[in-house]
């Protein structure tokens, strides 16, 4: 049965109010890939009364209270995206398109969604509990960089006069938060949340807005802090000054396998609410529609990425059980048409192992698990996810499972048991013809700032796949960065080259860098530096310069 959007979905269920009120500014997709049907749908089976607002006209308040006052709370979040990110591209040019609206146009979602929702449910319900999440909310949860207002904001929680902020992957937190404001409690100790405070709490302190604002090793200090911090296992409650008030967030709460295959195991529609659908169909569905995902979280710590803040670092597998139930209700749609487009997630071939060391005691504050090189405890295995592939593509009714999320080819290369066979079978019934990868540049200098592997490893596997594929029709293309801090126009010069040689293609995948809040590579953008106590960096700042390093690499442009 759906979520309900309207009052007369509500009285189906017999409902004249509700419990708890989703607003997002995504269409309502109700599929686990979508964070809103996630959160409907953990709450739904915890037994309270859901609905979802999408995409609410912000220039009025007749969407925003047509469901009527919740019981517990409003949650809101700007949708799978940040808002600035949805409406603007890398060049600050409005987008003109948006693949998470009904029908594809732009401008669905006002810019920082977060923010004008809760003012619009302050301006009807005064009093009402307001919590914040998804990916804007959790990006922006302390004093951050905004590249579109070129300033360091605050708090999105003090912006947008919210209550309580769930950053990460929410499930476990809303349904403590649920619960214990159904009991007339507000609480400010969930884990997984933020909230503010009056006064000083104990815990470890950030530098304050004002500082991070004036100083830029004090900003990057701040950065790091946060994320040695946003930690399971060993995180401490870490706090801001933010003018009067402390921002104060509590440590990420952990989640197991049987958690994640709790929330899988939902009843999604895997479909547009036909709510939204009546406007349009929603194109984000359309890649994702026959996905599996196997997992949650990377240990890549790729600086430019923003899931180690949202997902964390540590990589929690379904069971396969979990997997395969979820496979037999994909063969029974009547429109499967026997292709499961991904098994995977963040990064495909993390499924099934981890650290044992990280799994004890969290993840090191002075090392990371894959740069400069792969850690020798975290022992690489891809000996789980050969299995599940084989399993899946055994099941009746399956004709295809392709692998399109990322691989990362320096753990393929670190498992001397199982990577050469991973690697094999991908090449031979798990891709359509072309295998993606993300090496991002081929300058190991850049590389370094990127926290991404060396050329030499990218050479390695190259040749590797290379030997594989012979005779099988199948390539590599690689996703590019333009214009990442300490990238200069020639290095883009070298890596068209590199591209041309060692790949045999033209680039196509080419974005120009973003800084979106709260990354490392964020943090190196405005402070031009290569951490809190480093060496000045070069920082291609100007649209013409970024959009040129771009030209280069597509081969638009030929600089003498």
């Amino acid at each position: 049965m759906n979520i309900p959007m309207n009052r007369k979905e509500m009285l189906r269920r017999g409902w004249n109010n509700l419990d708890i009120i989703l607003v997002t500014g995504d269409a309502f997709v109700d599929h686990p890939s979508f964070g809103t049907a996630l959160i409907a749908r953990v709450l739904e089976a915890a037994g309270w009364r859901v609905g979802v607002i999408s995409q609410p006209n912000w220039k009025n308040t007749d969407d925003i209270s047509a469901l009527g006052r919740p019981r517990l709370f409003f949650g809101v979040t700007s949708g799978n995206v940040d808002s600035m990110v949805a409406n603007y591209t890398s060049s600050g040019k409005k987008r003109k398109s948006d693949d998470y609206t009904p029908g594809g146009a732009g401008g669905a979602r006002p810019d920082r969604a977060v923010i004008v929702y809760s003012n619009l449910i302050r301006q009807v319900f005064k009093d009402v509990n307001i919590v914040l999440g998804g990916v804007e909310a959790s990006l922006r949860r302390f004093s951050h960089y905004d590249w579109w207002s070129n300033k360091v904001r605050k708090s999105v929680l003090l912006d947008s006069k919210a209550d309580l902020l769930v950053y990460g992957m929410g499930e476990k937190p809303i349904l403590e938060i649920s619960s214990r404001i159904a009991s007339g409690e507000l609480p400010a100790d969930v884990p997984g949340t933020v909230v503010w405070s009056s006064n000083r709490p104990r815990g470890l302190e950030l530098p304050s807005h004002d500082e991070v604002s004036a100083d830029r090793r004090k900003y990057f200090e701040s950065v790091r802090l946060l994320y040695d911090e946003t930690n399971p296992v060993r995180g401490q409650l870490i706090y801001q000054l933010q003018d009067s008030r402390f921002v104060i967030q509590n440590p990420p709460p952990g989640i197991d396998s049987d958690d994640l295959n709790g929330f899988y195991r939902l009843p999604y529609t895997r479909q547009v609410h036909p709510v939204c659908l009546e406007k349009g169909p929603v194109k984000a569905l359309e890649t994702v529609k026959y996905s599996i995902t196997t997992h949650r979280g990377c240990y890549g710590q790729c600086n430019f990425c923003a899931i180690t803040l949202h997902q964390g670092r540590t990589v929690v597998s379904r069971s396969e059980e979990s997997i395969m139930e979820e496979v037999s209700l994909l063969v029974k749609s009547p429109d499967f048409r026997g292709t499961i487009t991904d098994l995977g997630g963040p990064t495909a071939n993390m499924y099934g192992y981890e650290c044992p060391v990280k799994l004890k005691k969290g993840a090191c504050k002075d090392k990371r698990c894959l740069f400069p090189e792969v850690c020798a405890t975290l022992r690489p295995d891809h000996s789980r996810y050969i299995n599940l592939m084989e399993k899946v593509a055994s099941v009746p009714g399956v004709k295809h499972v392709f692998i399109s999320s990322g691989i990362r080819y320096d753990l393929i290369l670190a498992d001397k048991t199982y990577g050469r066979e991973f690697l094999r079978r991908l090449i031979e019934r798990h891709i359509s013809g072309q295998l993606k990868i993300a090496p991002e540049h081929s300058n190991d200098r850049v590389l370094e700032l990127m926290g991404k592997p060396s050329r030499e490893t990218l050479e390695e596997f190259l040749q590797e796949f290379h030997e594989l594929s012979k005779g099988k029709k199948r390539y590599v293309i690689g996703y590019f960065i333009a214009a990442h801090p300490g990238c200069r126009l020639e290095d883009m010069v070298r890596l068209r080259r590199f591209v041309a040689r060692e790949m045999n293609y033209r680039p196509e995948q080419v974005q120009i860098f973003t800084p979106t809040p709260s990354t490392i590579s964020t943090a190196m953008y405005f402070t031009e530096l290569d951490g809190p106590e480093g060496r000045k960096i070069f920082v291609e700042k100007s649209f013409t310069g970024r959009m040129k390093q771009k030209a280069v690499l597509l081969g638009r442009e030929h600089p003498k």
